[in-house]
């Protein structure tokens, strides 16, 4: 940040009363929200901080760190004192008076823009750290951040950058965000469509070594005609013998392979287990060909989903991060795992894990399925709570972008999972159902 810019969003935030929100959005960055119509955004990465104004934003994740907690307790509705540039240091220095302050009482918000050292500090008037984004020991800088020390000012240093007029800084900072939205986008879309792309190519692999079904029977007649042949030689054959020269059942000379390391009294046995292995394969494989193929198709609507996005949000919802700790030992054996605003999301990929979610879920879990086209059943695990509208609202447009890949206008029924009654494998029959209106226009998910 030039510290000309950081002086005319000084200015510009004066304009304003109260703070009504404060919170973390992503892991570095910051939204206030200002006289509850005007949010301003405060990316604190490490040498590659910035400011943009923007529409609120849902955070990615909750963020409960004793930081979170103290800059909504003590931000979150207080009035806005005084918004500074102190001594000429690339700082936003806020000063705040909290509403949950039983007397008067100031606080200091303080913004560092200072390349490696960069931070976001609650201070109080006595300028003592209440607590910071990031703590810093004594082993890394003579600067200690950490909660109940005085903070020391920043050693003074004689800056060299060009002043410029900034006639209207918010087209600036709105500008900013439409820059910096487009390059994430682009980032985390090509990083999300190549992890999906190597699923669907697995998929794909697994699909092209499938064995033919029409092979299956040929190899399974040929290993039964092989072991009744041998059962009708075994006079002939020698326990060293590796192959039986002999006539098959039509007169022709034949040459059949013999097991090594079997007892010829065995052997006949050997290859008619081989022919009910080829006859179960042959028997089976539709059913592990129909599995894959739901599968990929999955994985289909899903790169198209993400191909579509128009905000990171969408992204991050369809192909989630690995991030919580809590969430890492979670896996799901039948269907994919979702999370919504820390709410467990449950989606069936073909008709067998549908059943299996019906057969997991709870009775007050909340189960959801498009109208009247087939497709991904969805669960919602509620652990009895009321749901928020934008997850049923999110978890509807998660239910058609896996079921279909054609615009249109859907209706997606959800009710209890109590309410639900499954009738032969996935297809079932519920009632005292709500409906959620989707439109899908090439552009998916958008909240």
């Amino acid at each position: 940040m030039k510290l000309y810019e950081l002086k005319a969003i000084a200015e510009r935030l004066n304009d304003f009363g109260y703070i009504s929100r404060a919170r973390r959005i992503e892991d570095n960055t910051l939204e206030l929200v200002f006289d509850k119509a005007d949010s301003y955004f405060f990316n604190m990465t490490r040498g590659h901080s910035f400011v943009y104004k923007a529409p609120s934003q849902r955070p990615l994740q909750g963020y409960n760190a004793p930081f979170d907690t103290l800059l909504h307790s003590l931000l979150s509705g207080s009035r806005l004192l005084n918004v500074e540039v102190p001594d000429g240091d690339r700082i936003l220095r806020f000063t705040i008076a909290p509403k949950s302050s039983y007397k008067d009482k100031i606080i200091y918000l303080q913004l560092e823009f200072t390349g490696k050292n960069t931070n976001a500090i609650l201070l109080d008037e006595n300028e003592v750290i209440i607590e910071a984004l990031r703590h810093i020991d004594a082993d890394s800088s003579f600067r200690v951040i950490r909660p109940g020390v005085e903070l020391l000012p920043i050693p003074p240093h004689e800056r060299k950058e060009e002043s410029r007029h900034i006639d209207n800084i918010d087209t600036c900072l709105e500008e900013k965000f439409r820059e910096v939205q487009a390059k994430k986008l682009s980032e985390m879309k090509k990083q999300k469509l190549t992890s999906i792309s190597k699923k669907i190519k697995k998929l794909s692999q697994l699909l092209a070594k499938l064995p033919d079904e029409k092979k299956l029977k040929e190899e399974e007649k040929k290993q039964k005609v092989y072991g009744n042949l041998v059962l009708a030689n075994l006079y002939q054959i020698k326990p060293y013998d590796s192959k039986l020269k002999t006539y098959d059942f039509e007169g022709n000379e034949i040459s059949i392979p013999l097991p090594k390391n079997v007892k010829v009294n065995r052997m006949s046995d050997h290859f008619f287990n081989l022919s009910k292995r080829a006859k179960s394969k042959a028997k089976n494989i539709h059913i592990e060909k129909e599995n894959l193929e739901s599968k990929k198709a999955f994985y289909e609507n899903i790169r198209y989903a993400l191909e579509q996005a128009k905000q990171p949000y969408e992204l991050e919802l369809l192909v989630p991060k690995r991030g919580k700790s809590q969430r890492k030992k979670e896996r799901l054996k039948e269907g994919e795992l979702f999370w919504i605003e820390d709410y467990k999301v449950m989606v069936g990929r073909n008709s067998n894990e549908n059943q299996k979610l019906l057969s997991m879920a709870k009775g007050n879990d909340i189960w959801m399925h498009t109208r009247e086209i087939p497709g991904s059943h969805v669960i919602i695990r509620t652990d009895k709570q009321n749901l928020p509208d934008s997850v049923l609202q999110a978890a509807a447009k998660l239910c058609v972008d896996f079921s279909t890949d054609q615009p249109g206008n859907y209706l997606v029924d959800y009710t209890k999972r109590k309410f639900v009654k499954v009738q032969e494998g996935s297809h079932v029959e519920y009632d005292k159902y709500q409906t959620i209106a989707v439109l899908k226009e090439g552009v998916e998910i958008r909240i």
